[in-house]
């Protein structure tokens, strides 16, 4: 792993005298600990801790989201210890239903490397997954509701079925009502998990869920790995759904490399 921005070396160019360390340069395996660091939310202003909204997507070098319905064949080693890292940093990961459904999500576990630092943060053993839908047409007996360290929660709109509402919190679900009719009000969404605590969000899409958290404006950074492969096909982009009217403008915050996947991080300006 290499940093390439910010820059925090001067390149020999502009340095006459010794040479910059070794490990300054070196392409290694960072540890945890330093894509903590790397990755670490923002600290609190002076309003205290306010939500802060990142997503963390991969895609190839012609823009695919995903390979045969699934992230897994783009992705690298590296970019799964900086998916693990960045779990590891959230309060709650936002996941919509149908990524649930293709991924095969499980809940969240606790890790043993990050559990010093999240208690001393205040967070539990593990993040807890928030299910965005609308009809609620998900398996409850899967392992992500029946065994999760903190219970899943559910993100709806108040036209959810009741029935639906009832399997869900019998398999030990909360459901949170974010919207007023069958969809999910992104904006509602981060408020209703920031009054249970969960200022530090994270999501993983998929590409539906993205689009719906770009146009409602309430993305603040975006993590995203650039694969070095080409898919060709009809895969979906990072983010779908209708195009927002002015295009959204970001600042580059970090670029890491590791075998020519490029770890980019962008905040809203």
């Amino acid at each position: 792993m290499r940093r390439l921005f910010p820059v925090t070396d001067r390149t020999p160019a502009e340095d006459p005298g010794p040479a910059p360390a070794a490990d300054a340069l070196a392409d290694r395996e960072w540890s945890l600990a330093e894509l903590a660091a790397a990755y670490a939310y923002p600290a609190p202003g002076p309003d205290g801790d306010v939500p802060w909204l990142r997503a963390n997507m991969v895609s190839t070098l012609d823009g695919a989201a995903q390979h045969e319905g699934r992230s897994q064949p783009i992705s690298s080693a590296a970019d799964m210890r900086i998916f693990g890292t960045l779990r590891a940093l959230a309060d709650v990961v936002v996941v919509g239903a149908e990524t649930v459904r293709q991924e095969g999500y499980r809940p969240a576990r606790a890790r043993e490397e990050f559990a010093a630092p999240r208690a001393a943060a205040g967070q539990g053993p593990a993040p807890a997954i928030a299910v965005v839908t609308a009809g609620l047409e998900l398996d409850f007996s899967l392992p992500l509701f029946t065994s999760p360290l903190v219970p899943t929660l559910i993100l709806t709109g108040a036209a959810a079925h009741p029935d639906r509402i009832a399997e869900a919190e019998r398999a030990g679900a909360r459901v949170l009502i974010a919207g007023d009719g069958v969809g999910v009000d992104p904006v509602r969404a981060v408020r209703a998990l920031a009054e249970l605590g969960h200022t530090r969000l994270l999501t993983e899409g998929g590409p539906r869920l993205l689009g719906q958290l770009v146009a409602s404006e309430v993305l603040d950074e975006l993590c995203l790995t650039v694969s070095p492969m080409l898919t060709a096909g009809s895969a979906q982009r990072i983010a779908g759904g209708p195009a927002v009217a002015v295009p959204h403008r970001f600042a580059l915050a970090s670029l890491l490399e590791e075998e020519g996947f490029l770890f980019s991080s962008y905040r809203r300006l």
